[in-house]
C-alpha cells in the first residue's frame, strides 16, 4: 500500500472512527463549511449562472467522501425509467480516464483510460449513452445533442451547481453513516448535513428496510464472471473454491469485502486506492494457484491483463416499491411519451 493509500485510509478511519484529535482541524473546517454554504446560496440567489437543461435531469450523489454506491444506484434508474419509457443518458465527471477530447462520448467497448472506470461500466451494464466531460453542463448539451434523450441521469454531481437539476437524490452508507457529521477536513462532509433537508430523495445503501423518507437500498450478489471469456455462474450454483484472494479499487472496499463474507468466502484483502490505475506490475503478486475475486469496478480496467483465476463478483441493486412510486412522482406529469423498453 502506497503512502497515499495509508494516508487515505487513515482519514477515513477518523472520520467514521470519530477520533478525538480531528477536533484541531475545526478551524479548518468550519472555514470549509462556509465556503460550501456561500457558493451553494450564489446558485440559489441567482447571483452565478447555472444552466437548467430542457429534459429531467436527476442528480445522484453524496455529501460524504467515501463509497455509497451511487454507480448501482445509477445503473437501477437506467433500467427501471427505461422500463417506464424514458430515452436516458448519462453524464459524469469521467474521474481516472484522459479523453482524446471533451466532451467525449464513452464506447462501451472502449477503455477506462479515457473514460474512467465507472462511466465505462455504466456504458456497458446499462446500455444508454454516456457523455464524460468535468463541466457537467457541456457533458449535458453533447448528450442531448448526441441523439433522442429525454432524461438525464448524473453521476455525482451534487454539489456541481452549475447544472440545474430536477431531482436530487444522495446515497449514504448505512453503516458509517456521515460519521463525524463534520465538514472536511475534520470530518467526511463535503457540505453540511443540513444539506439533506433540501434533497428530494434520499437513499441508505445497506439499510434493511425504508424508513420514513429515508429509503433503503440493499446491493444482492448475483454470480461470479469471468474476466477473460464473460462465463457467468450462479452463486447458487458455484462449486469452486472458497479461499480467496479479494481485490478492490473502490471508495469503500470493507462493504465489498463483507458481501463476499456472506457469500461464504473466505478471503486474503488486497486492497487499492479509489480508481486505481492497474498495470502488469502493480498485480504481479496476485497468486495464480488462488481464485480472485474483484469488483466489477476494478475488472472493467483489469480484462486486458487478466489471468485464468481472475472473476469479478456481479451485484444488483434492490429498491422498494415506495421509492420506486416517489422517484416517479418527483418528474414532471408526462415527461414520458414513449412505450416502455422491452429488455
Amino acid at each position: 500500500m502506497s503512502w497515499q493509500q495509508s494516508l487515505e485510509q487513515g482519514l477515513l478511519r477518523a472520520w467514521y472512527g470519530k477520533a478525538r484529535w480531528l477536533v484541531l482541524l475545526r478551524p479548518l473546517s468550519a472555514l470549509y463549511r462556509l465556503v460550501a454554504q456561500r457558493r451553494r446560496q450564489r446558485y440559489l440567489n441567482g447571483q452565478t449562472a447555472q444552466w437548467q437543461p430542457p429534459v429531467p435531469l436527476i442528480v445522484v450523489g453524496n455529501i460524504t467522501l467515501g463509497g455509497t454506491g451511487k454507480t448501482p444506484m445509477v445503473l437501477w434508474l437506467a433500467a427501471f425509467l427505461r422500463g417506464h419509457g424514458y430515452r436516458v443518458g448519462v453524464i459524469s465527471r469521467g474521474y481516472g480516464g484522459t479523453p482524446p477530447a471533451l466532451p467525449w462520448r464513452v464506447d462501451p467497448a472502449g477503455n477506462a483510460g479515457h473514460s474512467g472506470d465507472e462511466p465505462l461500466l455504466i456504458a456497458q451494464r446499462a446500455q444508454v449513452p454516456v457523455v464524460i466531460d468535468p463541466d457537467r453542463p457541456a457533458a449535458a448539451r453533447a448528450l442531448l445533442a448526441s441523439g433522442d434523450i429525454d432524461l438525464i441521469i448524473s453521476d455525482d454531481g451534487l454539489q456541481h451547481y452549475a447544472l440545474g437539476r430536477t431531482v436530487e437524490l444522495v446515497m449514504l452508507d448505512a453503516q458509517r453513516g456521515l460519521g463525524n457529521a463534520r465538514c472536511l477536513p475534520e470530518g467526511p462532509l463535503r457540505e453540511p448535513a443540513e444539506r439533506l433537508a433540501a434533497v428530494d430523495l434520499l437513499v441508505s445503501n445497506g439499510a434493511a428496510q425504508d424508513q420514513g423518507a429515508c429509503y433503503a437500498m440493499q446491493l444482492r450478489p448475483t454470480s461470479l464472471i469471468h474476466l477473460r471469456t464473460g462465463k457467468q455462474v450462479p452463486l447458487d450454483l458455484w462449486q469452486g473454491e472458497r479461499d480467496v484472494v479479494a481485490v478492490a479499487g473502490i471508495g469503500n472496499p470493507e462493504r465489498f469485502f463483507r458481501t463476499l463474507e456472506l457469500c461464504g468466502f473466505r478471503y486474503v484483502p488486497r486492497v487499492f486506492a479509489d480508481h486505481a490505475s492497474y498495470s502488469p506490475e502493480s498485480l504481479s503478486d496476485l497468486p495464480k494457484e488462488k481464485l480472485v475475486i474483484m469488483t466489477e469496478k476494478d475488472a472493467v480496467k483489469c480484462r486486458a491483463l487478466a489471468q485464468e483465476n481472475w472473476w469479478y463478483l456481479s451485484v444488483e441493486a434492490e429498491l422498494s416499491d415506495a421509492f420506486a412510486a416517489a422517484l416517479l412522482a418527483t418528474l414532471p406529469a408526462a415527461s414520458a411519451p414513449h412505450s416502455p423498453i422491452q429488455e
